[in-house]
């Protein structure tokens, strides 16, 4: 974030830093543990508007990728809003999501023909593929809950996309999976943790036993 104020800013600037709230990564009650955060995060942001940002002056919040998938800031603004201390409007310029960026990089067209597209998470990705879900981009899955599904599928996947420590691998699952654990791992050594996004489709002539039984 610094280094693309550094490059693009036109203006001086100056930048707040505003410490996370800690939160629990595997809640019994995620939805609940997810809303208690936004509610801290919205607390700190509205504490340093409220101390370090002089009336008239503009802030903005740099959100990595795309603010519309799996990004809290917009609620967390809301949520400053919906509280009435601070006088506060603000506009949303829309990013480059991951998910843009992995298809581009694989040249893919997200979607089959006539078909619909999932967009879910590790978490609720097996849920999805038992209700019947067969093109999926899946975000945020820090296991590769991929690896437990039954069925053959192929992957398209990405770490640290748009970076210069990017890593792509494709094809069937069940063949490239060793490779994207190999990938995963050399991701997390050039910088200390990984983000990755993945398109699953289910193989040609490969039906789902959901839609089987019907």
């Amino acid at each position: 974030r610094q280094e693309i104020c550094r490059r693009h800013s036109t203006r001086d600037y100056r930048v707040i830093a505003v410490p996370d709230p800690p939160r629990d990564r595997t809640p019994e009650a995620y939805g609940a543990e997810v809303r208690d955060w936004h509610a801290a995060r919205a607390e700190a942001y509205e504490i340093a508007l409220a101390e370090q940002v002089l009336d008239g002056e503009t802030v903005g919040l740099l959100v990595w990728g795309d603010p519309s998938l799996y990004d809290s800031t917009i609620r967390v603004v809301e949520r400053i809003r919906s509280r009435g201390l601070l006088d506060i409007d603000y506009d949303v310029i829309p990013g480059v999501s991951s998910v843009q960026v992995l298809a581009a990089r694989h040249r893919l067209v997200l979607n089959v023909i006539g078909g619909p597209i999932t967009i879910t998470t590790g978490r609720r990705l097996a849920e999805e593929v038992a209700g019947g879900a067969e093109n999926i981009v899946v975000m945020l899955d820090g296991q590769l809950a991929c690896s437990e599904l039954p069925g053959a599928w192929d992957i398209w996947w990405g770490a640290q996309l748009g970076t210069t420590d990017e890593e792509l691998v494709a094809g069937r699952l069940s063949d490239v999976l060793p490779e994207i654990e190999k990938a995963r791992a050399r991701a997390k050594v050039a910088r200390g943790w990984v983000m990755d996004t993945y398109l699953l489709r289910r193989a040609a002539g490969h039906r789902s036993p959901h839609r089987s039984r019907a």
